[in-house]
Order: structure tokens, then sequence, then C-alpha cells
């Protein structure tokens, strides 16, 4: 596959005189250069074990499978006082369903953060996570 780069004059002649001393062309010189790059950036990308990709499973789907339309729709229920006996039961097991998600990711973020031997809190910090507050 053809490719131009439009460079910089002294950077050309840079180009040109690394490529003799490695004794290349600057085609070749610039391939290679660039192929020694993507597998050094290649090699730092970090790989998880069997035990961190559960982990990281449960922490990213423990909450995916709630109705959580459903639950809001509840939610705005009660909170307008219209919400029925069925429905109430039905929030119920929701907010259960919930309340389990929770304490899976939890402990699965407290069995990462053992593994990689850093606090749940810094863990947390490090993932992006938000602690979620009610009120």
């Amino acid at each position: 596959m053809p490719f131009f780069l439009e460079i910089e004059p002294e950077l050309e002649q840079q180009l040109q005189v690394a490529a003799g001393q490695a004794g290349l062309t600057p085609d070749k010189y610039i391939v290679d250069t660039l192929q020694q790059r993507l597998q050094h950036n290649q090699s730092r990308i970090p790989h998880l074990s069997a035990d961190e990709a559960r982990l990281f499973n449960q922490i990213n789907q423990s909450l995916a499978a709630i109705q959580w339309q459903r639950y809001h729709e509840l939610v705005t229920k009660r909170d307008d006082e219209t919400l029925t006996a069925p429905e109430q039961a039905e929030l119920i097991a929701l907010s259960d369903q919930i309340e389990v998600a929770n304490v899976q990711r939890m402990t699965a973020i407290l069995e990462l953060a053992q593994l990689r031997m850093t606090t749940p809190t810094a863990l947390m910090h490090a993932l992006g996570l938000q602690p979620i507050t009610n009120g």
C-alpha cells in the first residue's frame, strides 16, 4: 500500500543520515523504525490474567441485567404516590436485584484490588468508577 508523507527538510536530512548510518534506504529505515515502535507499544499493553479478566467481567456486567427503565418508572410512581401493590412488589424485587448486583460488583472490586495489591478506593479511581450516592 503506498503511503506518502510530507516531512520538513531538517527531518528529511536527519532521516537520510540515520538511514545511511544503518545501511538502509530511507524507506526501509522508516518502515523498520515504525515496526520497532509498534512492537514496543504492543509489548506495553497490559495483559490480564484469567482471574483479572473474570473480575473485570463481573465488575462491568453485574448491573447490566437490571431493567433500569422499569426501575426508574416504578420509582417515579412511588414518588408520585401512584404505585399499586403489585408494582410495589416489582419495585422491591428490582431493588433486591440491584443490591445483589452491587454486592457482587464490590466483591469483585475488593478481590481485584487484592490481586493488584492496592486499595479498593485507589482501584475504583484508576478505573474511573464512581460510588453511587442517593440523596
